[in-house]
């Protein structure tokens, strides 16, 4: 068989899988399914920039992720009465402030020569302003958390379109990719590995904890969305006539309608950036970046600046990562903070792209689809498992307790397994690089 006809058939497959859902089921899990995978995709997508192009371990994906979802409630909210003139430029300043620190910090080591008076200025810098920024920070978070904890105690957005706050997402995740890239890729993969990971925990810590800034665990719920509410469709008599043609309640094809509206945005972006990925791939920028991925003493050699590259394709794929991030808060209307697991953000993305063909982004969105639908399915279809071996047993039997417990954790037991297979026999992933 060749091997554009297995490609096919391996995405024919992933599309029948969906549909049977749709036929066994219904069709609006069947939709759920199909666009938490499209978005899946666009993650796999950033991932496979990173690691398929570059060869660079991140390991921190959930960070950049949760950064796109931040940007839809600093985009597209609108912003909370008083709260900026109670204390919202104040944490602005402050911010400016701590930044202006670390930029001195930066400038002292560049510039003065090496020795203790280097070392002790500082140290004084840092400390001065470390307390000036409290001083300024403090009282002015205080003010706005204090407007309407229960409701809002938070600065709020710029209340602009909510597709906006896509490429926002993007830019967030590019910014705090560049700070990352600047400190850690001149070290080795592990180490950037770490830093990664580490930058990850940090961003998800700080968003909830700073109420001010998205009001933390107490979440932000009620976001603006790009295609109309369900009630909305339902009290529009039009819609209710077209939906009674078709033989569906009102409540079932607004929601049906809605989830559709949401399928064909996502996968506008998805094909937009399969383009733009793939001719990278083919351009001479990116048979550079497999030629350093490959080799990068070699590449050096040649006069590449590796480090550059690095940042480059860092930045770009963690854009990706936002984008898909900003998505998915859209779909889901809520900023939930406490949400964000490395589990599903981090170790689920890279199983994706192994699995579809680590270098080949038909083989990440591939993966993508394919995982996302095992990760929904098995755990109804393990408890059904469960229930049929467990027929025979009496109830109330300690086996079969415990089986049927055990059915939760089938989700997990399927990854490895998935993983395990693939690495066994098609090491290089469903769909191989070229």
């Amino acid at each position: 068989m060749s091997e554009p006809v297995k490609n096919t058939l391996l995405f024919v497959l992933v599309g029948a899988l969906i549909l049977l859902t749709g036929f066994m089921q219904s069709w609006n899990s069947a939709l759920m399914i199909l666009n938490m995978g499209l978005i899946s995709a666009i993650m796999a997508i950033g991932v496979n920039l990173q690691w398929g192009f570059a060869g660079l371990f991140n390991v921190g994906v959930m960070g950049f992720v949760a950064l796109g979802g931040l940007a839809v409630v600093l985009v597209s909210t609108p912003p909370t009465p008083g709260a900026w003139t109670a204390g919202g430029f104040g944490i602005l300043l402050a911010l400016l402030l701590g930044a202006a620190t670390i930029f001195a910090a930066v400038m002292i080591a560049q510039k003065m020569p090496k020795g203790r008076m280097r070392t002790l200025t500082m140290i004084v810098v840092l400390v001065a302003g470390f307390f000036v920024f409290r001083a300024v920070f403090d009282p002015n978070v205080a003010a706005v958390e204090a407007i309407s904890p229960a409701t809002s105690g938070h600065i709020g957005g710029l209340n602009l379109p909510v597709l906006l706050a896509w490429p926002a997402g993007g830019l967030f995740a590019a910014g705090a990719a560049w700070l990352i890239g600047k400190t850690a890729l001149g070290l080795r993969s592990d180490y950037l590995a770490i830093a990664t990971l580490g930058i990850a925990e940090i961003i998800i810590a700080v968003m909830k904890n700073e109420d001010w800034l998205a009001r933390g665990v107490k979440n932000v719920i009620g976001l603006p969305r790009p295609v109309p509410y369900e009630i909305d469709l339902q009290n529009d008599p039009g819609f209710i006539e077209r939906a009674s043609s078709l033989g569906l309640d009102p409540v079932t094809a607004s929601t049906l309608y809605v989830k559709l509206g949401y399928s064909v945005l996502f996968l506008i972006v998805l094909l937009v950036l399969l383009w733009m990925a793939q001719m990278a791939l083919k351009s001479p920028w990116g048979r550079m970046m497999r030629a350093i991925r490959d080799n990068e003493v070699a590449a050096e050699a040649m006069g590449k600046d590796v480090t550059r590259r690095h940042l480059q394709i860092f930045v770009l794929g963690s854009a990706v990562c936002g984008i898909a991030g900003a998505m998915m808060t859209t779909l889901d209307g809520q900023l939930t903070p406490g949400t964000y697991q490395p589990l599903r953000f981090t170790f689920l993305v890279w199983v994706m792209v192994i699995v579809g063909g680590s270098g080949n982004n038909f083989g990440a969105v591939l993966g993508a689809m394919l995982i996302w639908f095992l990760w929904v399915q098995v755990e109804p279809i393990g408890l059904w498992l469960m229930q049929v071996l467990t027929a025979g047993l009496p109830d109330g039997s300690a086996l079969k307790t415990h089986l049927l417990d055990s059915a939760a954790h089938m989700r997990l037991l399927t990854m490895g397994v998935v993983l395990l297979l693939v690495l066994r026999f098609s090491p290089r992933g469903l769909i191989p690089e070229k």
